[in-house]
């Protein structure tokens, strides 16, 4: 089959190299004349495991290709994807779909024959719909399907994600149409992976469904873990019965300093002002944003205890900045909330992470960057771990206390457990849903 994907972002990279490594032809095109000389180059402009080198072969065999001539790249392709960005649009929250509607009429303008012009942005329910509507407006004499197909890659894990999914969703309206999209997707179909098929609408209700749900989780665990703290429980062993009953399970019962990345804030964002729009509200939805702002701020009260009251004057290493481990993707990170907080409090930043810089550079101004975990630590006040990253599940957290000014840690993903932070001497460790220690204590 022969694909063009439009947008070069994280979804359309990741998509577009995974589909040439089905041994489809595929032209990855982007308005960004640096970031396609970057691909064409072989340099990947995100960081996500193997991507790169997935990326290099197929490029080598000749499935994979970049361009910025739209037209040039949709010539005879049986599928043209829209993979472009829908941030929360400001002032109402809604979700941005003017770079999707500008791919639609621009694919229109330059299409001569038949394809199916597929949304794989995440999209309000009807957008599939309004971008027919644009299609047919610029260009009547067109003969042409839309499909919907959400993204859900994990980042960290996106390669494994798309070749191995839990499931594909394909939202049709015409037989051929699901034809095509079977044959893009028959060697997931082989190997006996889900793939279910549905209209446009359910296909673009299924993906804010699912991440609202994920979202939910991770608050509640959030809220549970605050209330661990006041009655003596503790939440990994609250989480860990919970997860168990199979009607509920394990994953994103993980106790933190609330959610971030690119999905989850703002699909709520967007789930919530349909519901709005529809008179149908989303009442959960809208807690889960609410509480998950108040986990983020109630991180920078359990700081500030640790710093008996005032960051004024304290040097505070911090451990990851990026969402997630295994990703440069800062959006809407808690550290976006956090650090910002310790710098105006006063508090000279010294920062580490493995990916995180180049974006961070941009968007945490006044903070020192260092090279690792220990450089951050040198002379620090407070050590807190804000992103699980591996390089520091396996610290030597006796080298970390013997080189801080005042050995104190906040853990905040709940990486050690007090007889560690005891062992190592540090005169106090706090972390998320469990109890504390401060050498105070033992006075």
């Amino acid at each position: 089959m022969k694909i063009a994907m439009i947008g070069t972002g994280y979804v359309g990279l990741v998509s577009g190299v995974c589909f040439s490594d089905f041994g489809h032809d595929v032209t990855c095109v982007d308005k960004d004349l640096d970031k396609i000389a970057m691909l064409e180059r072989g340099e990947v402009p995100i960081f996500e495991p193997g991507l790169d080198r997935l990326m290099a072969k197929n490029v080598d065999i000749g499935h994979l290709s970049f361009t910025n001539d739209l037209a040039q790249a949709i010539d005879g392709v049986d599928a043209v994807f829209i993979a472009v960005g829908t941030p929360t649009r400001r002032g109402d929250g809604h979700a941005d779909l003017s770079y999707v509607m500008a791919a639609a009429e621009e694919i229109a303008r330059a299409a001569k024959d038949y394809m199916v012009i597929v949304t794989k942005s995440t999209v309000p329910v009807g957008t599939n719909r309004q971008v027919k509507e644009v299609v047919q407006n610029a260009n009547p004499d067109l003969d042409f399907d839309v499909a919907s197909n959400p993204e859900f890659l994990r980042e960290g894990a996106a390669i494994d994600d798309f070749m191995k999914p839990d499931r594909v969703v394909v939202g049709v309206e015409t037989d051929r149409a699901a034809d095509v999209m079977a044959e893009i997707y028959r060697p997931l179909y082989l190997r006996d992976f889900p793939i279910i098929s549905t209209d446009l609408e359910s296909a673009e209700m299924i993906k804010y469904a699912a991440n609202a749900f994920l979202a939910t989780k991770i608050t509640f665990i959030n809220e549970i873990a605050a209330l661990c703290e006041r009655t003596g429980a503790d939440v990994k062993k609250v989480a860990q019965g919970m997860g168990l009953d199979g009607r509920i399970g394990n994953k994103f019962l993980h106790a933190g300093p609330g959610y971030g990345g690119s999905c989850f804030p703002k699909d709520t964002n967007a789930l919530a002002r349909i519901g709005q729009d529809h008179s149908v509200p989303m009442l959960i939805t809208e807690t889960v944003i609410e509480v998950n702002d108040k986990v983020k701020r109630r991180m920078i009260d359990k700081l500030l205890d640790l710093c008996d009251g005032s960051f004024n004057g304290k040097t505070v290493a911090v451990l990851g900045v990026t969402f997630k481990p295994n990703t440069d993707d800062m959006r809407d990170a808690p550290s976006l909330t956090i650090v910002p907080a310790l710098v105006g409090g006063g508090a000279r930043v010294q920062v580490a992470d493995p990916q995180g810089r180049h974006e961070g550079e941009k968007l945490l101004p006044g903070v020192t960057w260092c090279d690792d975990a220990y450089d951050a630590a040198g002379g620090a006040d407070l050590l807190v771990i804000l992103t699980e990253w591996n390089e520091f599940r396996a610290l030597d957290l006796g080298r970390i206390a013997e080189i801080m000014s005042v050995p104190r840690m906040a853990d905040l993903r709940n990486v050690y457990t007090v007889a560690d932070a005891k062992q190592a001497g540090f005169a106090a460790y706090e972390s998320i849903g469990r109890s504390g220690y401060s050498a105070k204590d033992d006075l």
